[in-house]
């Protein structure tokens, strides 16, 4: 999956929302769920996510939306082997940049 994010030090959770195309429930659910998702809270209490939340949040996304994994097995999964589950997501994810590019360039043809 590929996110729009700018690169920016903090995003707000509408913008997460809307890259994810998910709600922001979704968001304040999985937050509470899985302990590598940790936001900052400004003195409002608004959520500001850092791009390594953003990422661990690609990688929770791939594991429950994308492969299939109930949240318990989202869980275990990542408590299991985190190294290898990260390794292999960032490895899709070049590969999947790659295949667009290629799918770019043989449009262009």
């Amino acid at each position: 999956m590929h996110v729009d994010l700018p690169e920016k030090r903090y995003y707000k959770i509408g913008e997460v929302a809307t890259a994810f195309n998910v709600n922001t429930s979704l968001i304040r659910f999985w937050e509470k769920e899985f302990d590598i998702i940790k936001p900052k809270k400004n003195a409002k209490g608004n959520r500001l996510f850092t791009p390594e939340d953003i990422k661990n949040f690609k990688l929770i996304f791939n594991l429950v939306k994308e492969r299939g994994f109930t949240l318990e097995g989202a869980k275990q999964k990542l408590k299991k082997n985190p190294e290898s589950i990260f390794n292999n997501h960032e490895i899709i994810t070049r590969l999947e940049a790659v295949k667009a590019e290629l799918i770019q360039i043989k449009n262009q043809l």
